[in-house]
């Protein structure tokens, strides 16, 4: 049962890794902010929590996956709020996305 686990938790922590070094290349090769901003939060939210996951599976249930799940739920509510934070600040500050050729900043007046 013992290798089964750690077979588990080494899928876990090895997919999780995968998802990150993704996030990473997209974030470099994405055209404009607002795409590197979404392709890094997707799997700035994923990568580590399948890391995390892996981490827990192979710990057991002892206090250190307690912590672990709160370091989790942590990074599952501060990532996304970030990452929204981050682009609501550079949509305020001008930066338009790529293509887009009305103005998103001010809502359209109902006729």
């Amino acid at each position: 049962m013992s290798e089964i686990l750690d077979l588990i938790a080494g899928l876990l922590v090895v997919t999780g890794c995968v998802f990150v070094l993704a996030g990473g290349i997209g974030a470099l090769r994405m055209p404009d902010f607002y795409t590197r901003i979404h392709g890094a939060s997707l799997t700035d939210s994923l990568g580590p929590v399948l890391v995390l996951g892996g981490l827990m599976v192979n710990a057991g249930l002892t206090l250190i996956s307690v912590k672990l799940a709160a370091v989790m739920l942590l990074l599952m509510v501060t990532s996304p709020t970030a990452t929204y934070a981050l682009a609501n600040a550079a949509l305020l500050a001008g930066l338009k996305p790529e293509g887009v050729e009305h103005d998103t900043t001010e809502p359209e007046k109902p006729a």
